[in-house]
């Protein structure tokens, strides 16, 4: 797509944000893509959108709890939200390369925002069910399958290649500062607005992102728009990362570790009661150090934007990243579980925020929907290894199966620094 009306910097917007953001206390390079106004606009929609599904979130696992009372629908339920993005996703890709980004991820906007609304009707007349909810959160899965690489590839169409990074990095910690924001937000406000209350305020919040899509200044699409099937369309993005061993290795450094290295969050309860002894309040530190870390992660990337062999820094975190959570896995102390926790947040982040820029600047235009899709089949990835690590975890408890896990890691790290030299060199 042409960038030139898209991507030239604001100069107000510049000045406000030296305003805002003083020198003394950020690095201007580390906001560096807020100079771009569509940039600026969606990343505004963003922080309210995703707040308010955080908040969403929290209030739906609650309303299922007190439906049910019961941990396996809880487990269901997650199960009904994540197994549509192994489905759909690739289609969501497809159809990210065939018609206008923008426009479809202000569709997928309205669609959320109905489902929220609609459950806050259910709840407010008292006529929710389980199946309501199940069916719902279903529902919001295959919203996802379509939103994830739509948005990801948007950022291609918003900002000009030399700022993908940051702009990358600054999306991932928006999204850990929401899950913050939200997710303390959504417990106070059941509190104050009830359940239905935050439902609704959810889907209010939609009309801002909706809003700011529609403010974008984005240049007419200049690729070629084929008419093929879905399915022909997936077949083709598959066959384009097959043919190109780069963008081959990047997606399997993207879908593996997910299996790997990201089950500790659901067993770190186990690690909080059994290992550490910190009960409850340990728990929240343990998940509150993760986000922290995964903050740092995502702004030192976003000020170090400009960094050059993308490749060896992303295989040595990812490296990095396994041997802080195999040290987490045997750590009998809490002071020092909560600081390798905070490597381990970091790591994860930054690994995968330079997986994503080199598999966006990899693709070409006409196939990054496609691309990006096959990325966020990581998202389906985790339920996966999270099952086989709550299985493990009853063979040969919590740590070890960590540690095995976090083995995994670091060995496949290592392999590929030793035997991928195509991506060792990725610039």
């Amino acid at each position: 797509m042409n960038l030139r009306t898209a991507s030239k910097p604001d100069a107000g917007g510049r000045g406000a944000l030296r305003y805002l953001l003083p020198s003394t206390l950020f690095q201007a390079q580390m906001f560096s893509s807020l100079r771009y106004r569509n940039f600026r606009l969606y990343w505004i929609g963003t922080v309210v959108a995703n707040t308010g599904d955080w908040m969403d979130q929290i209030a739906l696992g609650w309303l299922m709890w007190q439906l049910t009372g019961s941990g396996t629908y809880l487990g269901l339920l997650a199960f009904f939200r994540a197994a549509p993005i192994l489905v759909f996703t690739l289609f969501g890709g497809a159809l990210a390369d065939r018609v206008e980004r923008r426009r479809l991820m202000q569709g997928t906007q309205s669609f959320a925002m109905c489902l929220a609304l609609l459950l806050a009707f259910l709840v407010f007349t008292g006529m929710v069910e389980v199946w309501h909810v199940l069916a719902i959160g279903a529902l919001r899965g295959v919203f996802m399958s379509i939103n994830m690489p739509t948005r990801q590839a948007l950022m291609s169409d918003i900002v000009p290649r030399e700022s993908l990074m940051n702009a990358i990095a600054l999306n991932s910690a928006t999204m850990n500062l929401t899950r913050i924001l939200g997710g303390s937000l959504g417990g106070l406000m059941i509190t104050f607005i009830g359940i239905g209350g935050v439902f609704l305020v959810n889907g209010l919040s939609f009309v801002i992102l909706i809003t700011a899509l529609a403010l974008m200044t984005i240049p007419p699409i200049t690729r070629s728009l084929e008419r093929k099937s879905l399915l022909a369309s997936i077949a083709e993005g598959l066959g384009y990362i097959r043919g190109n061993p780069q963008l081959r290795g990047l997606i399997v450094l993207a879908l593996v570790p997910m299996i790997f290295g990201m089950p500790y969050m659901t067993l770190l309860p186990i690690f909080a009661d059994q290992v550490l002894g910190v009960g409850n309040e340990g728990y929240g530190l343990l998940v509150a150090f993760t986000g922290l870390g995964a903050m740092i992660g995502a702004l030192t990337i976003a000020a170090l934007s400009s960094m050059r062999q993308r490749g060896k820094v992303m295989l040595v975190v990812m490296v990095m990243f396994g041997v802080m959570l195999l040290l987490f896995s045997q750590s009998p102390w809490p002071i020092l579980s909560y600081a390798l926790l905070l490597g381990v947040g970091a790591g994860q982040t930054t690994y995968m925020a330079l997986n994503n820029t080199l598999l966006q600047t990899l693709s070409s235009d006409e196939m990054r929907g496609r691309v990006m899709s096959i990325f966020f089949l990581n998202r389906g990835m985790v339920p996966l290894g999270t099952v086989g690590a709550g299985f493990a975890s009853e063979w040969i408890g919590v740590q070890w199966t960590i540690t095995a896990m976090a083995g995994v890691l670091v060995l496949l790290g290592l392999v590929m620094f030793v035997r991928s030299p195509q991506i060792r060199e990725l610039a």
